[in-house]
């Protein structure tokens, strides 16, 4: 097959990752059947050999001369280093080795050098930043100055366009290694320890020899083919064997893309693979968008989102209303748990205090429990932050594609610090998973060909959309009783709304007017507008939509005839007894007569604290107990896609 994509114009190629399970193997010399745990076994054991020289490796190179030399990117006989690690690691003569008497193929060797090298490589930039930070400590390390900030981010590499929060962490973390050890740290390899490495083969670092990957006759599987040992300690090359898997490709790798060699992962006894594929999509713009969706984060309401249009002579208008991603309930049940995890934490180090170095403490066996209840804790955490950000994601992606956006404006909060809000509040902004959910909203928008680009928060929910006026924000007057800063009004033009509509709007149109000053940056490839400018600002209004109903009410023809008596919403008397025979009966009020139960939805209005009561956990295999507390606004599709998942049960 070849590899390389025929490329249409517009198309550009673009690597994705896609993760499936490997469910069961064949042994192809003696055609013996492998269950997924034997399969996951031999993984785990080739995993093992894997992860001895990585450490090895990591041990000895460690420092800032090896990782400086590596980062710099030339031999010593000024040669450039290839980019595969593993290749500029024999390059150098950083070679490695197995335990003594097992023997491995040089493959093997391979995935460990490429699993060292890139980390090493990866604390490069880590170095540099603790070097920057150390070298500008300023006299308060919990409050800088101007001129602090200035000399701390001339001194990081790309300091300018640096996230402040990025520095303040690490500058906490120096700190409390001074507490502990009454000394200022020397280097990035001083103050961390050598990072662990996951029990992983990286099999693109094989050639075909150790692995190979080819599709098979169904465009949904393909055939893996690699070497496992048949024991933990491999004494000869005929403790290797090969083994074939068939793997079932995920649906959202295309039938026409080129596959390439999986990771593969050990996770609760099965092994996952991670796909990686190569596939033409459209190619986004930085700049030339008529139609862009302006994206702003709240709390309950999570997105707030709508669709602005740039028009020829300059003036942008709103597409509609906007829409809301309320995950209140979602929220909420987060919140629970990390207060569990706070407790069980707390728990645990009380328990480890009173155990201290005496293994055969009475609370040793609680304390276990107690690991491995936090680590359950830990999961269901990162589970739900993952579903949130994908359902979050998915929902602004098929807005922008229902309003024909090219491009979608997210404000940059990467620098905002919860402060001051009290513990839960403070805590709650913490903890939001806004990274997470534009990581998956840049992954989701390249598959259709539109751009995803941050743009600065300074004042989009302070200022008037229509005339950029201070807004006067009030108690939301649907919700009078209710304290809190939802509604905004505008004294200039008169313009009211909620806070985070006018939010949007005023993201959006920022972004359509600085869409000439959109960069890309060279670490994370992300298209960002860095700065605002006052005069491309000033043209960053939306113009208010004419009136289309008539302003003259005055009566044109007879008044309607009204009864005396209007019928009740309700029935007064009871229904009739139901008859003996098939024939219907008329219903009591609006109650249902088909369910006797229904699955009551999260309140839009809940507190922090709060989900749904009763809450039953119904029709889980559907999905029911995560969506029952998520609303959203649906997309107004100008052709409705039909519905193609609803009878697919859990993907979970």
């Amino acid at each position: 097959m070849s590899r390389k994509l025929p490329l249409a114009g517009g198309e550009i190629v673009r690597t994705a990752c896609a993760r499936g399970v490997l469910c069961a193997g064949v042994e192809e010399k003696t055609g013996e059947l492998l269950s997924a745990a034997v399969l996951a076994e031999r993984v785990g054991w080739a995993a093992d050999l894997v992860s001895g020289m990585v450490a090895v490796l990591l041990a000895e190179h460690w420092n800032a001369a090896d990782v400086d030399v590596l980062a710099a990117g030339e031999d010593t006989g000024g040669r450039p280093l290839p980019s595969n690690a593993w290749m500029a690691l024999r390059r150098l003569g950083w070679t490695v080795g197995p335990a003594g008497g097992i023997r491995v193929n040089d493959r093997i060797v391979r995935i460990a050098q490429e699993a060292a090298g890139r980390t090493l490589r990866a604390a490069k930039w880590r170095a540099d930043l603790t070097a920057g930070v150390l070298a500008t400590w300023p006299a308060d390390p919990a409050r800088r100055t101007p001129k602090e900030w200035d000399r701390v981010r001339e001194a990081v590499p790309g300091g300018e366009y640096l996230p402040s929060s990025v520095i303040k962490g690490r500058t906490r973390q120096i700190t409390a290694f001074v507490t502990r050890h009454g000394r200022m740290p020397v280097n990035v390899f001083e103050l961390e320890a050598a990072p662990r490495i996951a029990r992983m083969l990286l099999l693109s670092a094989c050639d075909r020899q150790q692995a190979t990957l080819e599709r098979a006759d169904d465009a949904g599987r393909a055939l893996l083919r690699l070497q496992l040992p048949t024991r933990p300690d491999p004494r000869s090359y005929k403790d290797w064997t090969w083994i074939s898997c068939t793997v079932s490709l995920p649906p959202t790798v295309p039938a026409g893309a080129v596959l390439h060699l999986p990771t593969l992962r050990l996770h609760r006894g099965r092994v996952q693979a991670d796909h990686a594929y190569t596939h033409t999509v459209p190619k986004t713009q930085r700049s030339g968008h008529a139609v862009a969706l302006g994206v702003d984060w709240g709390l309950n309401t999570l997105l707030s989102a709508g669709a602005a249009r740039l028009h020829g002579d300059g003036t942008i208008a709103a597409l509609g209303v906007g829409g809301m991603f309320r995950a209140a309930g979602v929220l909420a049940k987060q919140h629970r748990l990390r207060r569990l995890s706070e407790h069980l934490h707390a728990k645990a180090d009380y328990y480890q205090r009173l155990i201290g170095e005496n293994e055969q403490h009475a609370l040793t066996a609680r304390h276990q429990a107690l690991a491995e209840e936090i680590r359950h804790v830990s999961g269901r955490r990162s589970n739900l932050n993952d579903a949130l950000a994908r359902a979050a994601a998915r929902w602004a992606v098929d807005q922008a594609l229902a309003a024909g956006a090219s491009v979608i404006y997210v404000e940059d909060l990467r620098s905002m610090e919860a402060r001051g809000m009290g513990r839960t509040m403070n805590t709650r902004l913490s903890q939001a998973v806004r990274g997470q959910i534009v990581d998956r909203m840049r992954h989701l928008a390249a598959e259709v060909g539109i751009a995803v680009v941050t743009v600065p928060a300074r004042n989009t929910s302070r200022h008037c959309p229509q005339c950029l006026v201070p807004l006067r924000h009030c108690k939301a007057p649907d919700r009078p009783t209710v304290a809190g800063w939802k509604w905004a009004l505008c004294g200039s033009c008169g313009w009211q709304g909620d806070r985070d509509q006018g939010a949007w709007r005023r993201i959006a149109a920022r972004g359509l007017t600085h869409q000439t000053k959109t960069v890309t940056d060279r670490t994370s490839g992300a298209m960002v507008i860095r700065t605002v400018i006052d005069k491309l600002e000033a043209r960053a209004v939306i113009t208010s939509a004419p009136k289309t109903s008539r302003t003259d009410r005055s009566k044109t023809g007879p008044t309607r005839q009204q009864t005396a008596r209007p019928a009740p919403r309700r029935r007064r008397a009871p229904s009739p007894v139901r008859p003996s025979g098939p024939a219907g009966q008329r219903p009591e009020g609006h109650a249902h007569t088909d369910r006797t139960r229904l699955p009551r939805a999260a309140d839009r209005n809940q507190g922090v604290t709060t989900i749904s009561t009763p809450h039953r956990p119904r029709w889980a295999a559907l999905g029911a107990g995560f969506h029952l507390h998520a609303h959203a606004t649906p997309p107004q599709w100008a052709d409705p896609i039909p519905d193609t998942t609803s009878g697919m049960g859990s993907q979970s």
